[in-house]
């Protein structure tokens, strides 16, 4: 009798560690809930090319990240021939912005029960750099929703970009308020997550970013609603910033404004509009 109760303990204690390690696995964004968002891979090959295109800022090499819609990391990954070639910071900074982008934006089917409020909401992380001055409409934002530092610092250094970089599966947090981070918008204008880029000037991140996007096929962002002003490129970068007469910060004639950076390409004609 005792020989088959300890049995069925053993039985039962697996099947519990087997249901701990499924959810802990469903947690970590493993199994469907980075379905449909780029792999490592793609992603990798996406940031490539927007990097080989992108001239201005200072040509620096970058990180980016692919967060889904709950903010689970799906894909991180650098340009250049190792993690050393790039700014170390510039990782948990990809994925900062591209969780801000993803947690502030909506899509279109915001709307869906015919209210009339909203057409959703393109929201780039320069966009919000005006915002959170002093004295501006979202001051203090960028001091919600903290980083998790043991998921932003944990695990082995040496996995950091790769396929098992050990972001991938958590949830990073943050809130980051300058140029390059923008939401994922897959087809029906439905915003899936966001994608982050960091390493170069930030107004220089965000054209990278605006190009790594489209590479993916997740721009389609017309009639999504936006602030810059621009139907295809609703999320677009804004410089409306002039001198303060009073000193301190310049005042966006808008309040969405974003700081000119070195070698900053004032012209958006060349970055791929959205997508239908």
């Amino acid at each position: 009798m005792n020989t088959r109760w300890l049995f069925a303990a053993s039985l039962l204690m697996l099947a519990n560690t087997g249901a701990a390690i499924a959810d802990r696995d469903n947690d970590r964004g493993l199994g469907q809930a980075c379905r449909g968002l780029p792999n490592h891979a793609t992603l990798k090959a996406a940031l490539d090319d927007a990097v080989s295109v992108e001239e201005s800022g200072l040509n620096l090499h970058m990180w980016a990240t692919v967060v889904n819609r709950d903010g689970v990391v799906c894909a991180v990954a650098f340009s250049g021939t190792n993690r050393g070639a790039q700014w170390p910071a510039s990782r948990v900074i990809s994925a900062q912005k591209a969780n801000t982008a993803n947690s502030l934006s909506l899509d279109s089917s915001s709307d869906s029960a015919g209210s009339g409020k909203s057409n959703g909401l393109a929201l780039s992380t320069a966009n919000l750099y005006s915002a959170v001055q002093p004295g501006g409409s979202l001051f203090g934002l960028q001091e919600s929703n903290p980083v998790e530092t043991d998921v932003a610092y944990g695990g082995n250094s040496s996995l950091n970009g790769t396929p098992k970089d050990p972001m991938v599966g958590s949830k990073i947090g943050g809130i980051n308020v300058f140029g390059g981070g923008l939401g994922l918008y897959s087809v029906g204008k439905t915003l899936v997550g966001g994608v982050g880029l960091s390493g170069d000037t930030s107004c220089a991140d965000h054209n990278i970013a605006w190009r790594v996007r489209h590479n993916l096929g997740l721009d389609h962002i017309v009639g999504v609603g936006g602030v810059s002003g621009d139907s295809q490129r609703p999320d677009n970068i804004i410089y409306d910033i002039a001198p303060n007469p009073n000193g301190g910060a310049g005042v966006s004639a808008k309040g969405f404004g974003h700081p000119t950076c070195l070698n900053t390409d004032l012209s958006t004609a060349d970055l791929p509009a959205g997508q239908p």
